[in-house]
């Protein structure tokens, strides 16, 4: 996913499940995931999105 869809979809994701989200970089390009599931190198990661 490129970049600013992933921010987009980021934002939406976190705006409409009320929860934090991250956009992760990853070898295929970004990824959008709730930051309770997010276990991985938290070096890759490139923002968090609090809705609140």
């Amino acid at each position: 996913m490129s970049l600013p869809t992933a921010q987009k979809f980021a934002w939406n994701l976190a705006k409409t499940l009320m929860t934090c989200v991250v956009l992760i970089k990853t070898s295929d390009g970004y990824s959008v995931m709730t930051d309770a599931d997010y276990d991985g190198d938290p070096t890759q990661i490139i923002r968090v999105y609090d809705p609140f």
